[in-house]
């Protein structure tokens, strides 16, 4: 038997994974078909750096090594913005009771465009490369989208 999962914690990573040229990584999440989005995370633990939690999903979410040859830590940039918005009525049974909102810190990393992607198969059920403006569309959640068109501004 096993033991329930705690309740996750409202403060979470979206990461916009994009190469140079401004494609945009998607991926469709397997529990929603339909729902694109770019990798997102919650913390492990109340005091997890959110620069842990943005590598640790996506090397979760993506199978890409940020610090590896191909993408160095660097590429990882902190975008120093952050959303607040109500956690989906679908998706808060995962959180304590009475939590209805989330603050999400947005981040960047540049990739090769020919790096591997492997998808964590419970999680996503396939991805696709778009360029930033396709990528924004395609987003079900507007704070990702948002956080795409911003990409185009920072370069």
């Amino acid at each position: 038997m096993t033991s329930p999962r705690p309740p996750k914690i409202p403060e979470s990573v979206l990461v916009v994974i994009h190469t140079a040229e401004l494609d945009v990584l998607l991926i469709e999440r397997a529990d929603k078909p339909g729902y694109w989005q770019s990798v997102t995370g919650s913390k492990d633990r109340v005091d997890e750096p959110l620069t842990e939690t943005a590598i640790r999903e996506v090397a979760e979410e993506t199978g890409i090594v940020i610090g590896s040859l191909d993408v160095p830590a660097r590429n990882l940039r902190d975008w120093q913005m952050h959303n607040v918005y109500e956690i989906y009525p679908v998706w808060r049974h995962r959180y304590a009771s009475g939590v209805t909102h989330n603050t999400e810190h947005v981040f960047g990393l540049q990739v090769p465009r020919d790096v591997p992607v492997k998808l964590a198969p419970r999680e996503h059920l396939q991805y696709r490369w778009l360029g930033w403006q396709v990528a924004a569309d395609a987003c079900f959640s507007p704070s990702n989208a948002a956080a795409i068109r911003r990409l185009a501004q920072m370069s």
